[in-house]
């Protein structure tokens, strides 16, 4: 987190990296992946990332990062794939499901996250696990 970063709140670090997020070049992320899932209200309130051509969300702004949040990638054969990163491979939970529209993806995505999750906290994600207010389902951080 930058020093500038440090003194912003949450959901201005989040909105901060969604811009970053949507101008990165298009050798880094599909374009239209990025804003079908920004054109969803519910994950805009989470830390965006990327990697390896995947979009990942996180619950909180620094590192390490939750991953409880599916990802979405671009599936080799068309399509996309919404995998759980926090899931070992070989689980029957690790593939959220497989569709064929972005909207769909995204639409995937924002049904797995309970409601009562988000907006991203400053932190990372040990600060997400240890609330003491219920909203800290899911496993512990993945480092």
């Amino acid at each position: 987190m930058t020093k500038e970063e440090q003194n912003m709140d949450a959901s201005e670090v989040v909105a901060v990296k969604w811009h970053s997020v949507r101008a990165m070049g298009a050798e880094m992320i599909n374009h239209e992946m990025v804003e079908a899932a920004y054109a969803q209200p519910r994950l805009r309130q989470f830390l965006p990332s990327v990697s390896h051509g995947s979009l990942q969300f996180s619950r909180c702004t620094e590192s390490p990062w939750t991953r409880d949040i599916p990802a979405l990638f671009p599936s080799g054969g068309g399509g996309y794939v919404v995998i759980r990163m926090d899931e070992p491979n070989d689980s029957e939970r690790h593939q959220v499901g497989w569709v064929e529209t972005l909207e769909e993806a995204a639409a995937l995505i924002v049904a797995e996250i309970p409601a009562e999750w988000g907006p991203a906290i400053h932190g990372t994600a040990d600060d997400v696990f240890s609330r003491r207010d219920g909203t800290d389902r899911g496993p512990g951080p993945v480092r």
